[in-house]
């Protein structure tokens, strides 16, 4: 079983790494996204958000200080599903709600995985 659990950990936190990576590659195009969306201070909330995602990803893939990672996580997902992927605001405009509504539940239930972990660890 411990394979399967580090296989996980490499998935989930290469996962994460990947995203927060994307972040600082695309950061013009990400703050634009965030600033349509009307988040405040969008530039620094991309990268406050792609270093959340970095640290968490790196706590889970090498296994250190992980309820630290899993919580930056956590509060990063459940925030950004609510600010960014609003899908119940959007009409529906040729699958932009629809493209909204699964961003939005794969980070809810990525949330739910996460405190899943976090209580096994705790």
């Amino acid at each position: 079983m411990e394979i399967v659990y580090l296989i996980g950990r490499i998935l989930l936190g290469g996962y994460f790494l990947d995203n927060g990576y994307n972040h600082f590659a695309n950061l013009d195009s990400l703050t634009g996204y965030a600033k349509s969306k009307g988040v405040p201070m969008a530039k620094e909330g991309v990268i406050l958000t792609g270093l959340m995602m970095i640290i968490g990803g790196a706590t889970i893939l090498t296994g250190l200080s992980m309820i630290i990672g899993l919580a930056l996580l956590i509060v990063f997902l459940v925030v950004t599903s609510f600010m960014m992927h609003a899908f119940w605001k959007i009409p529906d405009n040729m699958g932009l709600k629809m493209s909204e509504e699964i961003n939005f539940t794969k980070n809810i239930a990525l949330a739910g995985s996460l405190l899943i972990i976090l209580a096994m660890k705790m």
